[in-house]
Order: C-alpha cells, then sequence, then structure tokens
C-alpha cells in the first residue's frame, strides 16, 4: 500500500506494536524476572499511561504532528472501550504518532523516545 493511502488508523496500528517493541526492549534490561517482565511491560503499554506519554510530549509536537494527534483522536472508537473514552483516544493519537514517525521519520521517533526515557516513568 503507497504511504499516501495509509490512514490515522493504520499508523496507530503499526504505532502500537512499535510501542510496545520499544517498552520491552527497555524492560529487557531491568530483570530477567518473567514476572517482573510482564509487569513493568503492561505497566508502560496501556491506554491511560500512553495518555500519560502524549502529555509529555505535546509541547514538543510541531503543528504537522499536532495535527496527526488531533484528527487521530477524533478516530471513532471500538463499542467496548467506551468507558475510558477520554483515555483510549488520547492513547490512539500518541499510537499514531509513534506509527506516523516509525514509518516517516525514524529520527524524530528517537529523539521522542529519548525525550521520554528521562522522565519519571522510565527511571
Amino acid at each position: 500500500m503507497p504511504e499516501e493511502l495509509f490512514n490515522l488508523r493504520n499508523y496507530a496500528h503499526i504505532g502500537d506494536a512499535v510501542w510496545e517493541l520499544f517498552v520491552r526492549n527497555y524492560t529487557v534490561f531491568k530483570t530477567s524476572n518473567a514476572n517482573l517482565l510482564h509487569k513493568i511491560t503492561t505497566k508502560r503499554v496501556n491506554a491511560t499511561f500512553q495518555k500519560d506519554m502524549l502529555e509529555l510530549i505535546t509541547l514538543n509536537l510541531t503543528n504537522e504532528e499536532l495535527e496527526i494527534a488531533r484528527r487521530a483522536r477524533n478516530l471513532p472508537i471500538p463499542t467496548g472501550r467506551k468507558k475510558i473514552q477520554a483515555e483510549y483516544r488520547q492513547a490512539t493519537a500518541f499510537e499514531a504518532l509513534i506509527g506516523f514517525w516509525y514509518l516517516h521519520n525514524k529520527t524524530r521517533l528517537e529523539e521522542i523516545y529519548s525525550l521520554l526515557k528521562k522522565t519519571e516513568y522510565f527511571s
């Protein structure tokens, strides 16, 4: 599929996987205990955490990136997630940005990862 045909849901889909890989790469150096690895990973791969990450990086986003996030936040929400709709929308926006950077600007993705690693969320 040509890149120009990628929609925001596709960016969010790939961004979800890329984010989980980033988190797993981070956690694998923290412990060799399987239960602890799972606990550390699932703490960072969920809608609430991703919403928090979006809030942390928002001031560092370009106008184009802010527009991607805004449009991704407005995607329809699956029925089962209506209870946490606001968090889920923010998480989807974060995942869409991760996916966009992964496909189009890996240098920018690394800048964002570097910024996030310096926060208390990754200490």
